[in-house]
């Protein structure tokens, strides 16, 4: 399909390219740089004066750089920032910064001192292997390319780069430690079933890049994450590795025709994003690999996973008590349906792939390619 993604800096930046030009998915765009972090020094209670005489006894002045430097001997001289001359001159004290920044304010009220950490370089890169088809002045770019383009339905972990490599022969084998190698480095493996947690951890040890597979255990994504995941948007982990799973928890084999798409594409680089979100608007993890060639898939591609509910539509149900099951509607009832809730909406049947018959409210599935 025709993929189009919009890449844009959280503050006014400089965009490094323009309308028209070819980029790689690892091509920085688009760079600025947020204001450093803000240190807080209790100077008052360091040297024990009051919050009025910190002023008097600094050796540092509002917009001065704190850095350590070296002594007349060598010595370090570290970050200090104000002296007191002690009792009749003895046992005088020092305050001292933790870390390196630019003083900001002094304050004879609070007796404190702001300090103002380095610039943080921000940089967006492109994402998508393609054309910069409209430049955004100061914010960033738009970027359309054809790809090979697969949704999952949850995900950890931000953007990754890499190389596909498809790791098991069928779309039932899970992911085990014993499949991964020293030469996956840097690689976003595909694997069928399940992706089990040892798995992930030999994966972070290894320098994988990003694992896809059909599902995995919320137990093990626990302790993966070391905490529970709440119910907003993912993405921001900081776990050395981005997972995307295809078709929810638990042990599910990931759909023939997804692992197919996935395994045909073996060898090409592909850039991922594990950030999803459920509630308050949907958000879906994604795979992105460019083709080689300025082509396009067959026109039908753009329709998968769009398009108008309908009897023989494939769907994933999207919610609690069968997250994760896909299926086939058969049915599109007109009138409200009564739910256990006690309250009533308009439903649809599904025919899931075990042969289950489920009633689901309409607001929780979603069309799929299958």
């Amino acid at each position: 399909m025709r993929f189009r993604t919009r890449r844009s800096l959280p503050i006014a930046g400089e965009v490094l390219v323009r309308e028209g030009a070819r980029v790689q998915a690892r091509d920085v765009v688009a760079a600025t740089t947020l204001p450093g972090e803000i240190q807080v020094v209790n100077v008052a209670h360091q040297l024990g004066v009051s919050a009025g005489d910190v002023p008097k006894c600094m050796v540092r002045r509002v917009g001065e750089a704190v850095t350590e430097s070296a002594g007349e001997n060598g010595e370090t001289t570290g970050l200090v920032l104000a002296r007191s001359a002690g009792m009749f001159g003895w046992f005088p004290r020092e305050a001292s910064a933790k870390e390196p920044g630019t003083i900001e304010s002094i304050s004879n009220v609070t007796g404190q001192v702001l300090l103002r950490g380095a610039p943080i370089p921000v940089q967006v890169r492109a994402y998508a292997t393609g054309e910069v088809v409209e430049v955004l002045p100061g914010e960033g770019v738009v970027v359309e390319a054809p790809v090979t383009f697969v949704q999952g339905i949850f995900g950890v972990g931000g953007e990754a780069y890499g190389t596909i490599r498809t790791v098991t022969a069928t779309p039932a084998e899970p992911l085990v430690p014993g499949l991964l190698r020293p030469e996956h480095k840097g690689a976003i493996l595909v694997a069928g079933g399940r992706i089990h947690g040892d798995a992930v951890r030999r994966a972070i040890e290894l320098g994988v890049s990003a694992l896809i597979g059909g599902g995995i255990d919320d137990q093990d994504l626990r302790t993966i994450l070391g905490c529970d995941l709440g119910v907003a948007i993912t993405g921001t982990e900081r776990i050395g590795i981005t997972l995307i799973v295809t078709e929810g928890f638990g042990d599910i084999a990931m759909a023939d025709r997804t692992f197919a798409l996935l395994k045909a594409r073996d060898g090409a680089e592909a850039a991922v994003n594990g950030a999803t979100q459920i509630r308050a608007g949907v958000l879906r993890p994604e795979i992105v690999i460019p083709w080689p060639e300025e082509s396009i898939a067959a026109p039908e591609g753009s329709q998968y996973g769009g398009g108008v509910l309908a009897v023989g539509s494939a769907v994933r149900i999207i919610r609690d008590p069968h997250f994760g099951v896909l299926g086939e509607v058969t049915r599109l009832p007109h009138e409200p349906h009564v739910l256990q809730t006690g309250s009533k909406a308009r439903v649809l049947h599904v025919r899931s792939r075990d042969g289950r018959e489920l009633v689901i409210p309409r607001a929780n599935v979603e069309i799929v390619g299958v």
